[in-house]
């Protein structure tokens, strides 16, 4: 089955970091992706821009509504995924406890559903 793990992290914490700081973070995310690569487990990754440079689309009474930045008030930030395959959640749960932002954020894994047409 196909997971979708989705990094949640205090955004400051990456944004106000410099490149040398963000490293041997960036570092962790490569051997994490090198190792799927080879398990034949990994389907995909990225990061996303700061919430500042976010754009929501919503509709309220027919009328379509934009914003900026996200809707939540929150304080962690969605900031980036990866889609896996695992056999089994508790396959899902060990790959998303390597991912370095789960030590002070949090990872949320949700099956990806095929919804392809016939």
């Amino acid at each position: 089955m196909n997971y979708i793990l989705l990094i949640y992290a205090d955004e400051s914490e990456w944004t106000r970091k410099t490149e040398a700081e963000m490293a041997p973070i960036m570092e962790q995310h490569e051997q994490l992706e090198r190792d799927l690569r080879k398990a034949g487990d990994y389907r995909g990754c990225g990061g996303l821009a700061p919430t500042a440079a976010a754009t929501t689309v919503r509709f309220k009474n027919g009328k379509r509504l934009i914003s900026d930045g996200p809707y939540a008030e929150t304080k962690e930030q969605f900031g980036g995924y990866y889609v896996i395959e695992a056999t089994s959640l508790d396959d899902a749960i060990e790959i998303a406890s390597r991912i370095p932002f789960a030590a002070r954020g949090g990872v949320e894994i949700r099956p990806v559903l095929d919804l392809r047409l016939p």
